[in-house]
């Protein structure tokens, strides 16, 4: 089920849409659905990688991974904005 909104977004942003649209990309609303969707799997990601860090186990080998993910996960998460 989808729900109609009215939105207001800048001039870049709408001229962002209305290119992906033009290039065969969908609707504005599956352009914008499509960028929401991505939005709340780049939070899940960052949320997951937060988990990790707070329960490091020695024995891991992913570990290495956690330590990295919690000292870079604000700065990637601010390139992907």
């Amino acid at each position: 089920m989808s729900v109609q909104m009215t939105i207001r977004v800048d001039e870049d942003l709408a001229a962002f849409i209305d290119q992906a649209v033009t290039a065969g990309e969908g609707s504005r609303a599956d352009v914008i659905n499509r960028a929401i969707r991505r939005e709340i799997r780049r939070r899940g990601a960052e949320r997951d990688a937060q988990i990790y860090a707070r329960s490091t186990d020695p024995d891991l080998e992913s570990d290495a991974y956690a330590a990295w993910a919690a000292g870079n996960a604000v700065r990637l998460a601010s390139e992907l904005d």
